[in-house]
């Protein structure tokens, strides 16, 4: 009897406890939302299948000597894998809306207010009772609201990591819920005129303004935020490397193979920390809401930008495409180009709305880069 109770002991039904079948649960959903309504399969499903291994009682995939311990600080602590994402991204990325039209810069960036207006909010929310929410934590919430994954992540990392699970896992779930979040907010605050604005059609770049940018990028970065260089010089590099046209095979790994790989672990890495003890508290839920609050907030000021832009601009300026300030590419530009074409079947915004998404890109970044300056101390 005493070996039977001994072999009941180490089995996984003597050991289950209430939060960690909750959490299983919660892979489960993500994995739900990745294979069945395809909502950012890439991370969302090594991340949920990360919660399912880290919440298996007895196994110690999240313990000192575990798979998932060493796949965490290994990359994701240290900050290596965002900033190889990055690379990969900024690989894979065309500069050629942007360097066209480089006033949509201003709705990348109004688009970050978001992220600044949530960091108050943060702030405000340690009036609820079981939440309490330091200057740090505040600032690695905000940054949901630029809607780029391995940025939130890597400042999550750096100021708050024992709340990455709960940012990560809001920041992905936004990101993929663009397509629901942004049309009604767009439509809100404009008209059914406004949306039919037909936008000129964008000049030709030269190879050498695309040689040319990222190293400008990089240059300004450098004078007056170095904190957010390691973001956007991995960023700036990815792109030069396509651009250039010289190491296609490096441009190619970058953009296939090796952000492929460090997906895989990332997510396995944020799924690591979506431990019960972690996860399941009003903490959690204050994140959620904030998380919301912010891509909100973002998406609405990219629009108010882009209306502003309108009546000030000799050119028309459809304001759909300031909604494309967040940093989903290309989800938030296609998003953008679909009201446009329902409201007029010959208005084509794609491309002017690659401006502002791949400026969000740098936005968010570069907003890291502050709030890192500010208060990573």
């Amino acid at each position: 009897m005493e070996k039977l109770h001994t072999l009941w002991l180490s089995t996984g039904l003597a050991n289950f406890a209430t939060g960690q079948v909750i959490m299983m649960l919660v892979g489960c959903g993500l994995l739900y939302l990745a294979i069945a309504r395809n909502f950012e399969p890439l991370l969302l499903l090594p991340m949920g299948f990360g919660a399912i291994l880290t919440n298996i009682p007895l196994a110690g995939f999240s313990d000192v000597g575990g798979l998932l311990h060493y796949i965490y600080y290994a990359g994701i602590d240290t900050g290596i894998f965002p900033l190889i994402i990055f690379m990969g991204v900024g690989a894979m990325t065309d500069f050629s809306a942007l360097i066209a039209n480089p006033k949509t810069l201003l709705l990348g960036a109004s688009a970050q207010f978001g992220i600044f207006a949530t960091l108050f909010g943060a702030i405000a929310l340690n009036a609820v009772p079981g939440i309490e929410f330091t200057l740090k934590d505040a600032s690695a919430i905000a940054i949901i609201g630029g809607a780029d994954g391995p940025t939130a992540i890597f400042l999550a990392s750096k100021l708050a990591p024992e709340l990455l699970g709960a940012i990560a896992v809001a920041a992905y779930s936004y990101m993929a819920l663009v397509p629901i979040i942004q049309p009604p907010i767009m439509k809100a605050l404009t008209t059914e005129d406004e949306r039919k604005i037909e936008m000129a059609q964008l000049r030709p770049v030269t190879k050498i303004e695309k040689i040319v940018f990222p190293l400008g990028v990089l240059l300004m970065t450098i004078f007056f935020l170095p904190a957010a260089t390691p973001l956007v010089g991995m960023f700036c590099l990815g792109n030069l490397m396509r651009e250039s046209g010289v190491v296609d095979r490096l441009s190619s790994t970058a953009q296939n193979e090796l952000i492929n790989i460090t997906t895989i672990f990332l997510g396995l890495g944020v799924g690591s920390k979506l431990s019960a003890d972690a996860f399941l508290n009003v903490k959690t839920l204050g994140i959620l809401a904030l998380g919301a609050v912010a891509f909100s907030i973002g998406t609405a000021s990219g629009v108010l930008m882009a209306k502003l832009m309108n009546k000030l601009s000799k050119e028309q300026v459809n304001p759909l495409i300031g909604a494309a300030g967040v940093s989903a590419v290309p989800m938030a530009a296609r998003v953008a180009n679909k009201v446009g074409l329902q409201a007029n079947p010959h208005n084509f915004l794609l491309m002017h709305a690659m401006g502002p998404n791949v400026a969000g890109v740098l936005g968010s970044a570069v907003a890291a880069g502050i709030l890192l300056a500010l208060v990573g101390g």
